[in-house]
């Protein structure tokens, strides 16, 4: 999967996203070291043994750089950056069943702000799943010659 280039001075106004988000009671937030453990396992759950262990890497950033998406005390997604490495955003998933309503969006947003809140003017999607969801959001263009990039080399569930 190739990886993809944003102009984080080009980003979308996520205001209205999230204030939307405010009459459903669903809550776009900075992850807190207290759910460290709880969003973990919810990633190994809902996405991979390795996203889990890029989202874990995320909490020894200052700031934490994952960002989740909750409904009361459920989570329902989640965005991580500067996990693998520095200027990359993702791992990211939304439950299927919260598919479709902006959650995955604001997440990417959100964690593109703070990215650029943080000094990036570029940043770097690796390995995309739906370029075109990328491309539509914000703009994100697919970087010729960056497959197999840096996931490359990582260990197989025959290693486990």
């Amino acid at each position: 999967m190739p990886d993809m280039l944003v102009n984080l001075l080009h980003l979308p106004d996520e205001r209205e996203i999230l204030e939307k988000f405010e009459q459903e009671e669903i809550v776009i937030r900075r992850a807190l070291a207290p759910d460290k453990l709880r969003i973990v396992d919810w990633v190994r759950k809902n996405s991979s043994e390795s996203a889990a262990g890029e989202c874990d890497v995320s909490f020894s950033r200052v700031p934490v750089s994952c960002f989740i998406a909750t409904r009361g005390k459920k989570l329902l997604g989640y965005a991580c950056y500067n996990a693998t490495a520095l200027d990359f955003f993702g791992p990211t998933r939304v439950l299927d069943s919260e598919r479709g309503k902006g959650i995955g969006k604001a997440l990417l947003l959100r964690s593109l702000r703070a990215m650029q809140d943080e000094g990036y003017v570029y940043a770097i999607i690796g390995g995309v799943g739906p370029a075109e969801f990328y491309e539509k959001c914000v703009g994100a263009t697919l970087i010729e010659g960056s497959t197999p990039g840096i996931y490359r080399d990582l260990l197989g569930k025959e290693m486990e």
